[in-house]
């Protein structure tokens, strides 16, 4: 029977684990067994007792938890110890931050494990279950949003009261991707009013359907700006000045902006220049979800709120998801159970198929090296 272990995140500021209660359940009615190390869960409000009533052996340390692992579950990248722990032959499993953590994949290829990064996991049908990157920006929109109420000095929804109407708080989000759409249905969720904008044309549909007002510039180039295969394409320098113009304008009037913007394996776009916030009114806050990879916003700093000299906060904290542990860590457990599925024939045997165009594609190393197409150089 092979055997799954799960230890501690041990990576800073990590909260999140990469098995619950619930998983162990399932994982070990598909023919696994699962080592946990104590405290794995304690930050997600997941207790040992709940591990081991789902039946999981508890292990006291990483070694003893690791070191009869056939896989190993991870939310981050494993840390030297654990990393030496592992049989040659084992399997990691987590999100391994490939373009930026080359020194873990490195010390993963020169131990000669299989790990497989759920960042590369193909955006197909037969995955979405498997879809770490949407399961985790979900709710990173929506914290961005609790954050930016947080920071905020008034209320969001319009108050009608006996001493006068409070205004509604108006919100702008830069990105309508899985993250950007969240914080737009969580924003009208607590009353504000919603602007949004996306390079993609098909975004407005999405972005009206959540009740918020598309922002651009919606020229003929505009409407030509998609490729067949939905990505967008490079604009004109002409429209883009447009554009930013038009940008520019709108944020001014804005209570709170939240941007989105992340391109894998490439710093994050600068979306939100210094005169740009400084345009702001004293009170408004930016909420920079890019932060981790460069920042969509002039001045956000990773971990830390930004008080600009004109009074906008700009705020920059990393790993949002990780301030919703327990519901973050039950959705990107309930990725890896489906993704542990893939290791097991048709009849529940041991028996990864490194042809499966999922596994191919996550696969970041094998025999000693980094073998992704990706990572080469």
């Amino acid at each position: 029977m092979p055997v799954i272990a799960v230890t501690k995140e041990r990576q800073a500021g990590e909260t999140r684990v990469a098995a619950t209660p619930d998983t162990v359940k399932k994982l070990i009615a598909a023919g696994y067994s699962v080592v946990v190390e104590a405290g794995a869960g304690a930050p997600s409000s997941y207790p040992d007792a709940d591990y081991a009533a789902a039946g999981a052996e508890m292990a006291s340390d990483p070694a003893a938890a690791i070191g009869k692992a056939d896989i190993l579950f991870k939310v981050r990248g494993p840390v030297a110890e654990e990393i030496a722990a592992l049989k040659a032959d084992a399997i990691v499993v987590g999100m391994l931050n490939p373009h930026q953590d080359k020194e873990t994949l490195q010390a993963l290829a020169a131990k000669g494990v299989r790990a497989f990064t759920m960042e590369f996991v193909p955006r197909i049908t037969r995955a979405q279950v498997m879809d770490v990157l949407s399961s985790q920006a979900n709710l990173a929109g929506y914290r961005a949003v609790i954050e930016a109420a947080n920071a905020y000095g008034k209320v969001m929804p319009m108050m009608m009261t006996a001493a006068g109407t409070v205004a509604a708080a108006k919100v702008f989000v830069m990105g309508a991707g899985v993250a950007g759409l969240q914080a737009i249905a969580t924003a009208r969720r607590l009353g504000a009013v919603v602007t949004a904008t996306d390079v993609r044309p098909a975004a407005k549909e999405q972005v009206e359907s959540l009740g918020a007002k598309f922002v651009a510039v919606e020229d003929e180039e505009f409407k030509a700006a998609e490729t067949a295969a939905g990505y967008a394409k490079e604009m004109s320098p002409e429209y883009q000045a447009k554009q930013a113009a038009l940008v520019s304008e709108h944020i001014r009037k804005q209570d709170i902006v939240i941007t989105t913007a992340l391109i894998p394996g490439r710093p994050a776009p600068r979306l939100v220049s210094a005169e740009q916030a400084a345009s702001m009114r004293p009170g408004s806050v930016i909420v920079d979800l890019a932060v981790e990879q460069g920042g969509n916003v002039a001045g956000s700093k990773r971990g830390e709120v930004v008080e600009t000299e004109g009074g906008v906060k700009i705020v920059g904290y990393a790993n949002l998801p990780g301030r919703i542990a327990a519901d973050a860590s039950a959705l990107y457990a309930r990725n890896l159970f489906a993704f542990a599925g893939l290791f097991l024939d048709k009849e529940g045997a041991f028996a990864p198929d490194l042809e499966d165009e999922i596994l191919k594609a996550a696969l970041v190393t094998q025999g000693g090296a980094v073998v992704h197409p990706a990572l080469a150089g």
